[in-house]
């Protein structure tokens, strides 16, 4: 009797290797928290910046710098809340930008859906190497299982059509958190750095009114300083939050059309399998 020797199954198409990439929160804020002290203590907190060169008095006339530092204990906090927007965009800058790899995005879909049209899957998968982003990574992890499925004799097409949907989908999901990394920190502190900002509005405004009550005439340095410490926390805050909401709206967009082509380039590599399949 002659018995059939197993068909070994195929081997899961390996994945392009690919960073974790982005700053670690843990160790970044409190640097930004020390640093943000250091600049407020001894840059804005300069006798230099204040009358008889002592911070406990009025700030010089027309010296934002004194002026910043009457803001008070808050102040501080608020510049980290900005470093950190600053610092976290500039890092989910240079990560977006790498994931959209090199060259127009619109002109790798093009030539890959052309090229897969014509059956030049090979073609493809080097154009994806070119590419070197989020797009050529998914898309060749995609190609590469097509591959493995054109000579699979053991399934049928649509057990084939499933599984190349779903190494789309695993691959699309292995990119977005690496894209989407911090930018909830970047979302947090747009709404935190009001709050923050009002904190420090009233107690400035606390103070000022203490300042008025304290005797029968006010004490016009104590009033003046609890107005700046207000303002400049208002200031300071909502300039914060602003910088913070346009950035994340921006991210947010940017890894929205990243994730629209890999939808489309992922629809037309199943498209393209059910006809040539």
């Amino acid at each position: 009797m002659k018995t059939q020797s197993a068909t070994p199954a195929p081997a899961k198409a390996a994945a392009p290797k690919k960073s974790s990439g982005g700053l670690n929160p843990v160790f970044v804020i409190p640097i930004l928290f020390i640093i943000a002290e250091l600049v407020f203590h001894f840059i804005f907190g300069d006798g230099k910046h204040f009358q008889d060169g002592d911070h406990d008095k009025l700030p010089l006339p027309g010296d934002y710098f004194g002026t910043v530092y009457a803001g008070g204990f808050i102040v501080p906090i608020l510049f980290t809340c900005f470093l950190c927007v600053f610092v976290f965009s500039i890092e989910r800058f240079i990560t977006i930008g790498r994931a959209n790899g090199s060259g127009s995005i619109d002109d790798f879909v093009r030539k890959v859906k052309s090229q897969l049209d014509r059956n030049e899957v090979s073609a493809a998968i080097a154009e994806c190497d070119k590419q070197k982003g989020s797009i050529g990574n998914v898309v060749k992890t995609a190609l590469l299982k097509y591959q493995q499925l054109a000579t699979d004799t053991q399934l049928n097409k649509e057990q084939k059509l499933v599984a190349l949907q779903k190494e789309v989908e695993e691959a699309t999901t292995l990119e977005l958190p690496m894209l989407e990394k911090n930018l909830t920190i970047i979302a947090t502190l747009a709404s935190v750095s009001t709050l923050i900002a009002l904190l420090g509005t009233v107690l400035g405004m606390i103070r000022a009114f203490a300042a008025m009550g304290a005797t029968g005439q006010p004490d016009t340095g104590a009033l003046s300083t609890g107005i700046s410490e207000a303002l400049v926390n208002t200031a300071i805050g909502i300039g914060t939050a602003a910088i913070a909401t346009i950035m994340y709206s921006y991210f947010t967009s940017r890894i929205d059309t990243l994730t629209y082509n890999i939808d489309e380039i992922g629809l037309s590599i199943q498209q393209n399998f059910a006809a040539h399949n």
